[in-house]
Formats: structure tokens, C-alpha cells, sequence
């Protein structure tokens, strides 16, 4: 057991546990976080999706050492319900969740990407959403989404 300091939407946690625990099990179980979600456990899917100084990391596969010290970022972190961020807003517009498990992989995987990419093309925003999975089948809202936000991130 090692006791791990780092922060969570700008908030210091620490969580005791095995160093080699998945970020993912601390956020869902020690900080009792609905967001991410586990998906695949495997890094495949992107619903455990989070940012770790700004880049977009599959928490299922992070070992929670590897946090130590550094700031983590969730969906729930991304925006608030008084100032969402400019996917949240877009993702409800264009009624994009079905079941909305999805949701977490693809907002934060998106927002990191717009971020260095503002003015990315339709290619560029699909081979950098690429691995994300919805079975749902909502790609296409996913994308009209996403470039709605875009637009406003403009």
C-alpha cells in the first residue's frame, strides 16, 4: 500500500492503495466518482477516459503511481452545470446520448484534441477519435456534435 497525493478537478485527493491499482478503480471506488466509466478495462473503448495534465489517458490501464503529484481531470471536472464546456453544451443540442456511456471517452478525448487542434478537418478529427467506441451507433451526432463545438471554441 502507498499513499498517493494528486488532484482531482482542481481538488488535492489522496488515495491509499496498491501503486499498481488502475486510476480508474480510485476515481470510481476510493473518490466514489460516477465519471469515468469502465468500459473495457483494456484501453480500448475510451470510456475511462481522463486528462492528466491536459492529455487524454485511459484510466483503466494508468496505475494510480503514475498520478502521483499531477492533476487529473474528469468530465465532471471539464465543466460545471452553470458553465459547461462547449461539448457539453453541443453533445445535449444535437441529442446525441442514447445510453450516454460513451459520453466520458469521447467529450474528453475531443477536448483535448480541439484544444491543440482548433481548427482541425473532418479526417483529423476522426483519426484522432479513432479507438472510441459507441454502441449505440451515434457516431454521426458525435461528430456534428463535436463540430458544433468547435465552432463556438472558435
Amino acid at each position: 500500500m502507498a499513499s498517493i497525493k494528486f488532484a482531482v478537478d482542481g481538488k488535492a485527493v489522496t488515495v491509499n492503495a496498491d501503486p499498481s491499482m488502475p486510476l480508474l478503480y480510485a476515481l470510481r471506488n476510493d473518490l466514489e466518482m460516477g465519471n469515468p466509466h469502465f468500459g473495457c478495462g483494456l484501453a480500448q473503448c475510451g470510456a475511462c477516459t481522463v486528462h492528466l495534465n491536459g492529455e487524454p489517458v485511459r484510466s483503466c490501464v494508468m496505475p494510480i503511481s503514475a498520478v502521483a503529484g499531477k492533476k487529473v481531470t474528469t468530465l465532471q471536472g471539464l465543466g460545471t452545470p452553470k458553465k459547461p464546456h462547449p461539448l457539453q453544451v453541443a453533445w445535449v443540442e444535437e441529442q446525441v446520448p442514447q445510453c450516454g456511456y460513451c459520453v466520458n471517452g469521447w467529450i474528453m478525448t475531443a477536448a483535448a484534441f480541439l484544444k491543440k487542434n482548433p481548427k482541425a478537418n473532418d479526417a483529423q478529427l476522426r483519426e484522432a477519435l479513432a479507438g472510441l467506441k459507441c454502441r449505440c451507433g451515434t457516431h454521426v451526432a458525435i461528430l456534428r456534435a463535436i463540430k458544433r463545438a468547435q465552432q463556438q471554441m472558435a
